[in-house]
């Protein structure tokens, strides 16, 4: 007798194709408005003046006040739709997290290492966007002020290599189920993923270092 071992298996559905383009449009989005996010906020590095007329040009275009929380929004839907393929039963993790060691596969850690920071991201991420749009105008001595106090220096701390870690994994996921890195230029793609996050952690550490120096 033999027995059908594809019966619980279904194709995926037109639907979930729109969904994965939206995952990646959103998430290929977040992405751009980190590392941007991160230029413009390591302006201070420059000097005060720098980030205060950066920010000040943000809030008079109202860009601050309208992107912010449409940023926030594309957040929680990116978390939402990734949150579909996420295992969150107890039974799912120890499966996956046995596969992951069984196939001792370099993208399917990173998965792991992704799926994990984005639940710390989710919550912390959270409470910082919160913290900065409940007290516009941005400002440096705002940001400032903040750092210095050691639980927010903390907070910072953690948040600012999980971020970077997500996204510089995110960009590199992104090329390679689109198809942009490809086995033949898949050496290539790994280092630019390893370069882009150096870049953004040093980028952002000097940043908060600034920040503690600021009288």
């Amino acid at each position: 007798m033999t027995v059908d071992t594809t019966m619980h298996v279904s194709a995926p559905g037109r639907s979930a194709a729109y969904l994965d383009w939206l995952q990646m449009l959103t998430g290929a989005g977040l992405i751009l408005f980190m590392w941007t996010h991160m230029i413009l906020v390591s302006s201070v590095i420059l000097g005060v003046g720098a980030m205060d007329a950066l920010a000040y040009f943000f809030e008079a275009t109202g860009m601050a006040q309208v992107g912010g929380p449409l940023i926030g929004l594309a957040f929680l839907v990116h978390f939402a739709l990734a949150a579909r393929k996420v295992p969150f039963r107890v039974e799912q993790q120890k499966i996956i997290w046995k596969h992951a060691k069984m196939l001792h596969h370099r993208d399917t850690w990173l998965w792991l290492v992704q799926a994990g920071s984005a639940m710390v991201i989710l919550l912390m991420g959270s409470i910082h966007m919160w913290t900065v749009l409940t007290d516009l105008p941005i400002s440096a001595a705002k940001s400032a002020a903040r750092v210095q106090q050691w639980q927010w220096l903390l907070f910072y701390l953690v948040l600012l290599p999980l971020v970077e870690l997500h996204v510089g994994i995110g960009f590199y996921r992104i090329g390679v189920k689109w198809g942009f890195i490809r086995r033949d230029n898949r050496a290539k793609g790994v280092k630019s993923e390893k370069v882009l996050t150096i870049v953004f952690v040093s980028i952002g550490a000097l940043t908060l270092i600034r920040f503690l120096t600021l009288g």
